[in-house]
């Protein structure tokens, strides 16, 4: 058992005041904090006066209450003294302690004042990582747990490629390729987020978040819908070109519920909150259904088909291709098609089939033309005969 002498202090120059406040602006606990400190200062006369004191002997301690910061270093009490560094003669440990023990180890302070400059520098870098490794170690287990989740963050600042926000006293990363176009990034501004995925780079805990992300939408339909929340109405798919327009596939559990009526709400409300914090992305409400054809047909709306042929052919390797044929009325088609393919591209992605859209005019030219090319085909052959 270790017999303590009265060790030198250290100004403390309101180091327990400066941990604290850091321990509170990181969400460190404090007690964490202060022993890494500890191990900070134990650290910088490790790389300061190695050969001076052996690293297990060497220790710190803050005082929890004044903020007082103690170095020493522990010696063993023997009857010889062989190393005059590790070691104190009983009778030179007795003037310090009277009921000191051969075995013991008895605390000599050390003066602070020789860890100089470069030892203070070498103690801030290893209090740092500790600082570090701490708030990862927070981050990580309290941010692992909501990957894939929602989160609300303020904009902090932001550079050439990326957005920061703060969230829960974290900073999250939103890049470049998370970031929807038509969106307005200002400093304060409040907005939701995707979290992503919680990593260490250069050194620091990370947190990646979006706002381009399908399953952002998938969120907002469940915190706005309540039905969607407790899994009556069932959100089957997502296709998304973020901040132009998503659609979204719905299918109720309930006969009783209308899934796409529940996700439109009273006079469009429900999905209108939605397309709000979208920034006015618009979104399309499909019915599912497992008849695919049908499904087609709902996911290229708003157009409406006339008729939907379907084909899905099976590769070697086990793979298939899906194909669909959809007839739509000629006054119709550019609808179907959407500005720049996007309406029948998100039905694509919805559905899971290579659409290819016809006009009912060119199918009824196509269907003539099979006609009389089947009619000369029969001529012909009963010319020959």
């Amino acid at each position: 058992m270790a017999k303590k002498k009265e060790v030198q202090e250290a100004p403390k120059d309101n180091v327990l005041d400066a941990i604290k406040m850091l321990a509170k602006e990181r969400g460190i606990d404090e007690e964490e904090l202060i022993t890494a400190v500890e191990n900070g200062i134990v650290t910088a006369y490790r790389r300061e006066f190695s050969g001076t004191y052996i690293i297990e002997t060497v220790g710190a301690e803050i005082d929890r209450e004044t903020g007082e910061i103690y170095v020493y270093q522990l010696k063993e009490v023997v009857d010889e003294v062989e190393d005059p560094t590790n070691e104190v003669s009983l009778e030179e440990a007795r003037e310090v302690d009277p009921d000191v023990e051969l075995g013991d180890s008895l605390e000599f302070g050390l003066d602070v004042k020789e860890l100089g400059r470069l030892a203070a520098t070498a103690a801030k870098s290893a209090i740092s990582q500790k600082v570090r490794t701490a708030e990862f170690k927070r981050i990580n287990d309290e941010f692992s747990g909501k990957i894939g989740e929602l989160t609300s963050g303020i904009i902090v600042r932001k550079d050439a490629k990326n957005i920061y926000v703060d969230i829960d006293h974290a900073e999250a990363v939103l890049p470049r390729n998370g970031q929807m176009k038509g969106d307005s990034y200002e400093v304060n501004k409040t907005m939701k987020f995707l979290v992503l995925k919680v990593e260490e780079h250069n050194d620091r805990p990370s947190i990646t978040v979006s706002r381009t992300d399908a399953n952002l939408v998938r969120k907002l339909f469940e915190l706005e819908i309540p039905e969607v929340k407790s899994g009556e109405v069932i959100i089957k798919g997502i296709s998304r070109e973020a901040g132009s327009r998503s659609k979204v596939a719905v299918y109720s559990r309930d006969e009783n519920i209308d899934a796409k009526g529940s996700c439109v709400g009273p006079r469009g409300q429900r999905v209108q909150e939605i397309m709000n914090e979208l920034n006015g992305e618009k979104i399309d409400i499909i019915d599912w259904s497992d008849d695919d054809a049908l499904f087609i047909s709902e996911a290229l709306q708003p157009a409406k088909a006339i008729r939907v042929d379907t084909e899905i052919t099976t590769r070697p390797d086990g793979t298939s291709d899906r194909y669909a044929k959809v007839i739509v009325p000629d006054q119709q088609f550019n609808l179907a098609i959407g500005r720049q393919g996007q309406n029948v591209r998100l039905a694509a992605k919805l559905t899971g089939y290579k659409i290819d859209i016809k006009r009912e005019s060119d199918e009824a030219s196509e269907a003539t033309q099979a006609v009389i090319g089947n009619f000369e085909v029969v001529e012909a052959t009963e010319e020959e005969a």
